[in-house]
């Protein structure tokens, strides 16, 4: 699409958002082409938009040289889409899809092509998006978009943090994490009642652990869901040594254990079990 065409491209919406989708409708330009410019579209050309709604960032990522897919579960915002951007469609470089992103097999849209994930994510399954980027995370170079503010400081957190948990252990295990910027709520419809954060994820190289990622994935999760223990008290259903429990690291609470110290960790588990 010309730069020139993108204001004409505006047209006045009919697509009503829906409280059981989550959908707050961004209404801003400028933060829309500020979060299409987040990506940095380099070692890929394939790029799939969730949620795009009424299609205020999809037209901004049509002025990329790339080939977008933007994916909705919504019917009604679909049918708008290919209304809104019936010229565009035209082109093989890009694709509305009528699907739901944690159900869809996206190897039929992509095969084993490296792709990134962008968009202005429903706020209600915005977490499962990622833990569902973090399992494809091998096609998936580079991830950005717009959740609750709260949800995007906790994939963003460090260690020490009170917001630090699963999410951004997780998460930063296999992802540099970037919180770049606030949304205020007036730039939506409806106006949520919660702020929103956009974020980058840029993939580690390697994407892999040094240690059983199973297991990893594991005691992040039994350690957090006791957080105010210590990790000698919240891992014994590990069944873990008493030699091994000796260990400095078992006096601490997960909080204050880094990705690095997780994986660590790990390790000597796996090892005590042998």
């Amino acid at each position: 699409m010309p730069k020139d065409a993108v204001k004409n491209s505006h047209k006045k919406s009919s697509v009503r958002p829906k409280k059981y989708l989550g959908q707050h409708f961004l209404k801003d330009e400028a933060i829309a082409e500020k979060i299409a410019g987040t990506l940095s579209f380099e070692n890929y050309r394939k790029v799939l938009e969730i949620g795009p709604g009424t299609g205020i960032l999809t037209k901004y990522l049509l002025l990329k040289d790339i080939d977008l897919v933007a994916m909705d579960v919504d019917s009604e915002s679909i049918q708008y889409l290919g209304q809104k951007f019936a010229q565009d469609q035209k082109n093989n470089d890009f694709t509305i899809v009528g699907a739901d992103f944690l159900k869809h097999d996206l190897k039929e849209l992509f095969n084993d092509q490296q792709f990134a994930i962008i968009g202005n994510f429903p706020y209600n399954i915005s977490s499962q998006i990622v833990f569902k980027t973090l399992q494809i995370r091998s096609q998936v170079p580079e991830f950005s978009g717009m959740f609750q503010k709260e949800v995007a400081q906790r994939i963003c957190a460090k260690e020490g943090s009170k917001t630090y948990g699963i999410l951004s252990v997780l998460t930063q295990a296999y992802y540099n994490a970037e919180y770049l910027f606030t949304v205020p709520p007036h730039v939506f419809h409806p106006p949520p009642k919660v702020e929103s954060g956009v974020i980058r994820l840029t993939r580690k190289n390697p994407y892999h652990l040094e240690c059983n990622e199973a297991l990893f994935q594991r005691v992040v999760k039994t350690a957090f869901n006791q957080r105010r223990k210590t990790l000698r008290n919240s891992l014994k259903s590990l069944g873990l040594s008493d030699y091994l429990k000796e260990d400095a690291i078992f006096d601490r609470r997960p909080e204050q254990l880094s990705v690095a110290d997780f994986t660590a960790l790990v390790k000597k588990i796996g090892n005590d079990s042998v």
